[in-house]
């Protein structure tokens, strides 16, 4: 029969997903996801001269409306999930300097962000660049020598940016570091990149923030504070129909809640799988 009146139909609530004509009561079931990778470690820091800030974890996501790390828009990733199982990994967040993992939901991998890098008392050489991830780490200061430069990001083959690179930090005696690059912008010297908000759990929560800001966060992906801080660890998030039976392996730390019509589950550490039928 015809949809005669939008406000009385089921598919009401999931005009966020890809297509109308989805049947949410049966699979293949709409689906949002958003994966953040863990953030990368804050550089150390030798006597006054301050390491750099980590680089956030990649941002990807697909859920409508919503914004990608790098300023990419939802991914045109299929928005349907058919019965099956699949994998599921939580990035922890890098130590002191050390870069984030990745955190990977089925095919989507989002890149573990690049660690700050080395404060010296004297020439830091090459480890006082920030390293490339999916967003870049700040590179750090240091007594000799030009200024150490911000990482790059990684972007796998096919795999939209995630991030942003970080900032370049100071050499020649000069003791401030780079900011590391956020999921919503580039980090500069002294200055973090700022993160992306997402809707999904039902109120806006900013994740992926560079490192050097001040606010490390649980399962944000933020990049960890220059001197040795380390980042926070990542998250997978996924919104499906309520009709849809989820059943999670014991590998895996979860929680879940209702958004409107969609169940929301949190998923905050370890590596397993996800049955979905």
């Amino acid at each position: 029969m015809a949809v005669t009146s939008i406000a009385n139909s089921s598919i009401r609530d999931f005009k966020k997903f890809n297509s109308m004509a989805i049947d949410s009561t049966k699979p293949p079931f709409a689906f949002g996801y958003l994966v953040v990778a863990g953030g990368g470690g804050g550089g150390n820091r030798e006597g006054g001269y301050q390491g750099g800030g980590g680089g956030a974890g990649g941002y990807r996501t697909n859920v409508l409306g919503d914004t990608s790390g790098g300023g990419g828009s939802a991914e045109d990733y299929p928005r349907v999930i058919s019965p099956g199982s699949y994998t599921v990994t939580i990035g922890a967040g890098g130590g002191a300097q050390a870069n984030g993992s990745n955190s990977v939901f089925d095919s989507v991998t989002s890149t573990g962000g690049g660690r700050g890098g080395y404060g010296a008392s004297g020439s830091g050489g090459s480890i006082a660049n920030g390293a490339s991830g999916g967003s870049g780490g700040g590179g750090g200061s240091w007594r000799t020598g030009g200024n150490p430069s911000g990482g790059g990001t990684i972007v796998q083959s096919g795999v939209p940016v995630q991030g942003y690179v970080g900032g370049p930090g100071t050499g020649g005696g000069n003791t401030t570091p780079g900011g590391g690059g956020g999921a919503g912008s580039a980090g500069t010297r002294g200055t973090a990149g700022a993160g992306v908000a997402s809707s999904i759990t039902g109120s806006s929560v900013t994740r992926a923030v560079g490192g050097r800001s001040g606010t490390v966060g649980v399962n944000t992906g933020n990049g960890g504070n220059s001197n040795s801080v380390p980042g926070s660890a990542g998250v997978v998030i996924l919104e499906l129909s309520p009709f849809a039976t989820i059943t999670f392996s014991g590998g895996l730390t979860q929680t879940s809640t209702t958004v409107g019509a969609n169940t929301v589950y949190t998923v905050t550490a370890g590596t397993g799988t996800v049955t979905v039928s």
